[in-house]
């Protein structure tokens, strides 16, 4: 397949580590609902309010699994007889998170969910941008937030590290460009593979500074990106996606 390319403006940029033992502080959600949300929602509205201000903006949500816990425990819930709360079943849908977040915000400004198995990520990017480029005067906040799925569902292929990741695409207020590329197989034959344990340190990711650091999963390889400016990427089932870091606007 031919190497598909887009850059996307960096105004903001946020994350929530999976490991992380602090619980995230989203008191811009009203307690009565706050108290509600699991911790997907809770990870994912936390680094979506670190990019935004008072303006409105166009929100793309992404995750693999979405609200599968939630999903199951109503489904245990089913089965065992039990009644199933309502408020419970409308936080269930993958869209969760952009409803609780705009009506916090009182912004009505679109919003959209996306999954699309392990390469979720990479695809919201390229649907943020898609949305960004139709109307370039419209911030997008591209949210994406995970977990690993409940064991009972068995061995996923690919499965999600967790965590969060929120970037905000404003050309006017860039920082830097994201520098995005989904290539053909073959096309990372000059990427060094990293451990999990490796990715903290930049200098081991690989001697050559031209090397390209490929991790297990997507938001892995984009975390590497934003956190160290050096090249990371995924490699995927017969496709390959690569992030670059450029510093300042284009």
């Amino acid at each position: 397949m031919p190497d598909l390319h887009w850059t996307i403006p960096v105004a903001r940029w946020s994350s929530w580590p999976a490991a992380a033992s602090a619980a995230p502080d989203i008191g811009f959600i009203e307690p009565i609902v706050r108290r509600r949300l699991s911790t997907l929602s809770r990870i994912a509205l936390k680094v979506a309010h670190d990019c935004v201000a008072q303006d409105d903006v166009r929100v793309v949500f992404a995750s693999r699994h979405g609200e599968l816990r939630r999903t199951t425990d109503i489904l245990r819930s089913i089965s065992a007889g039990e009644p199933v709360s309502p408020t419970a079943f409308s936080l269930s849908v993958l869209n969760a998170m952009t409803g609780v977040f705009g009506i916090a915000r009182g912004d009505r400004s679109a919003a959209s969910a996306i999954s699309a198995g392990a390469e979720t990520l990479g695809y919201a990017l390229l649907e943020a941008y898609a949305q960004y480029a139709t109307q370039p005067a419209s911030p997008v906040l591209l949210v994406y937030a995970d977990e690993p799925a409940d064991p009972r569902y068995g061995t996923i292929e690919d499965e999600v590290q967790g965590g969060a990741i929120a970037i905000l695409l404003n050309q006017e207020t860039a920082a830097g460009q994201l520098v995005c590329t989904l290539s053909g197989a073959g096309a990372a034959a000059a990427s060094v593979s990293v451990s999990a344990s490796s990715q903290a340190n930049p200098a081991e990711a690989g001697a050559d500074a031209d090397a390209e650091a490929r991790f297990a999963t997507q938001s892995q390889a984009l975390q590497h990106c934003l956190d160290t400016r050096r090249s990371a990427a995924w490699q995927g089932t017969g496709v390959t996606w690569h992030w670059s870091w450029h510093d300042g606007a284009a």
